[in-house]
């Protein structure tokens, strides 16, 4: 049987399940999917996700490094910026810039500094 890979999840590391469901859910519109502890006092693993787009979001020290970045390819970008800016969300307002390989990008930084960098394709050469 041919290898077939159905897509990354990446893991990004969170030091308070608080901060980051206000990011995630409340400013960026995902959803929790599921959150998972050993036991009452265990660090927090939990997955979110928003349509397609699927991330898991741990407090375990050994599942990530803080400071990673997110490549996300969508359409509807515009659409997106402006939903999130209606959220008055207070810490981040990020914008729309033209990246060099011809798409419109913004990126967004989450409380514990990881970054999404969302990425709309502008068609043709660069």
């Amino acid at each position: 049987m041919t290898p077939r890979f159905e897509g990354a999840v990446p893991i990004l590391r969170i030091f308070s399940v608080e901060k980051a469901k206000e990011f995630y859910v409340g400013f960026l519109g995902f959803t929790v999917d599921w959150e998972h502890r050993f036991d009452a006092t265990a660090p927090v693993y939990l997955r979110v996700s928003r349509g397609t787009l699927v991330l898991h979001l741990s407090e375990h020290h050994g599942d990530a490094c803080p400071g990673s970045t997110v490549f996300v390819p969508m359409t509807g970008l515009a659409d997106f910026h402006r939903e999130i800016a209606a959220t008055g969300y207070p810490y981040m307002r990020p914008g729309i810039e033209r990246a060099p390989w011809n798409a419109d990008v913004m990126e967004v930084t989450d409380p514990f500094g990881n970054r999404l960098r969302f990425s709309e394709d502008r068609g043709g050469a660069a």
